[in-house]
């Protein structure tokens, strides 16, 4: 059997997806009770972003934000310009970022270029760090935790966002994907700081109950979906299974993966598009130079997948999905 039809066979156990291969049609919109369509190639390239890009069959229009995580070190497993290059070229798009809220090389605008520079993303695109010149406020649908979310003031400047986020663990979170990319990743400096604390503060670090952080970061992501469903613009997701470590881009000095890399996967639902991803590392058939456990245990350790949950219960999204292989395709 090669990769790709182990993962595939793999994928149509899981309980919450069905699975198709060969031709597919671009999805339509998802309605209530309908499950979503996620694409999947095991080809991690540039050619396998662009091809997963183009099965979405959502063309990419306007002025165009490609939000990325331009990663804490060199040594950190943020997605590099190699990959992606072909990709942000072919829809003409910006590289988009936000400062961090703790410190690091990333925590203000003239460290961040210096990072952003060093990474070699000035080489393919434009990068632009929205919150450069200040931040502006979106309106929450769930007021639970967050009166509105708070963002570069950039976003305004777009008609268009590919979230192309890497999937990975993270020491807060649990795991990273689609949702914290653009959740914390679009936040401000002090609209991470709001999300982290559950609504509590906006100038300092202040430690929220685990669940009304992770229930904050969905009401986060909803407020940017929202914002580019607005008429005349759109958001599409795409997560990278690739280098997954236990830690995050914003680790400097990531433990090694110790799981091997997976694929490429995007839909137009971000619920279904990180729940995909989940499933796909709990039913990991693990061996001694492949182990999912690691990573298991982290998301568990942080109760990760209640992000994914709660963002269902908002109405973002359905964990119900459908996968899609592209593999096979001419």
């Amino acid at each position: 059997m090669t990769k790709s039809t182990i993962i595939m066979a793999l994928i149509c156990t899981l309980g919450m997806a069905s699975c198709q291969a060969q031709t597919h049609q671009p999805a339509p919109p998802t309605t209530e009770g309908e499950a979503a369509t996620v694409y999947m190639t095991t080809d991690i390239s540039p050619e396998g972003l662009v091809r997963i890009y183009e099965a979405l069959g959502v063309e990419a229009h306007g002025r165009v934000a490609v939000k990325i995580s331009t990663g804490e070190s060199s040594k950190s497993n943020h997605l590099r310009p190699e990959l992606i290059k072909n990709l942000v070229q072919k829809v003409n798009g910006t590289l988009v970022e936000c400062n961090t809220a703790y410190g690091g090389n990333r925590g203000n605008t003239e460290k961040h270029r210096q990072a952003i520079a060093e990474r070699g993303y000035n080489d393919i695109a434009t990068v632009d760090i929205m919150d450069e010149e200040g931040e502006m406020q979106l309106p929450v649908k769930d007021t639970k935790h967050l009166q509105y979310d708070i963002v570069g003031s950039h976003i305004q400047n777009y008609d268009f966002m590919i979230n192309l986020a890497h999937f990975k663990g993270h020491a807060m979170g649990g795991f990273g994907g689609v949702l914290k990319n653009q959740s914390i990743g679009v936040a401000s400096t002090s609209g991470k700081l709001y999300i982290h604390s559950g609504g509590k503060s906006k100038t300092r670090w202040t430690i929220a109950n685990q669940d009304n952080f992770l229930e904050s970061m969905a009401a986060a992501a909803q407020a940017v979906h929202d914002y580019f469903k607005q008429e005349g613009k759109d958001i599409i997701y795409i997560n990278v299974m690739n280098n997954m470590s236990v830690d995050c881009d914003c680790d400097g000095h990531p433990a090694a993966p110790r799981i091997k890399d997976i694929g490429i996967l995007a839909s137009t639902d971000p619920v279904a598009l990180d729940q995909a991803c989940l499933d796909l590392v709990f039913n990991h058939i693990s061996s001694k130079d492949d182990d999912a456990k690691p990573l298991q245990d982290r998301i568990n350790k942080k109760h990760g997948t209640h992000t994914v949950e709660y963002a269902e219960q908002i109405g973002l999204g359905t964990r119900k999905y459908t996968i899609v292989s592209i593999d096979n395709e001419n």
